[in-house]
């Protein structure tokens, strides 16, 4: 005990590092599909991809087929994705960092099933995998 009084500091700053290490998996929240579970659902045709980046990005090259709305008109533009609330959902953003947000609102307006692509097209990408202009 005399330790830890010893050296709040180095306590405190061992918490503190660490919670900054747990943040970012506890903020991600929702349901992720790995790159290989994506390809699958996709080639069943069991889902659909929405793509919620800028119209930049989004022109620049995104997943074929997907549906574009950016995240922040997901709201205002959701009832466009009601035909599709039987199938499964992949959102897909650049870095898989502002797909959880908008999986939470898909669920929250009654999608069934909604996940986040893990790793983001820059993932999608690196992998070699298809794109469309």
């Amino acid at each position: 005990m005399k330790f830890f009084i010893d050296n709040i500091w180095l306590v405190a700053l061992a918490l503190l590092s660490g919670g900054a290490l747990l943040a970012p998996n506890l903020q991600r929240g929702g349901s992720r599909v790995s790159l290989l579970q994506a390809t699958q659902m996709l080639n069943q045709g069991k889902s659909v991809v929405l793509d919620i980046r800028s119209p930049e990005d989004f022109a620049a090259g995104h997943i074929r087929d997907a549906r574009h709305i950016p995240l922040k008109e997901l709201k205002s533009r959701i009832s466009e994705l009601d035909k599709f609330k039987s199938k499964s959902v992949i959102v897909v953003c650049s870095s898989g960092a502002q797909s959880a947000r908008a999986a939470s609102q898909l669920k929250s307006a009654g999608f069934g099933e909604v996940y986040s692509l893990d790793g983001g097209l820059a993932a999608w990408r690196a992998q070699g995998l298809p794109t469309a202009k």
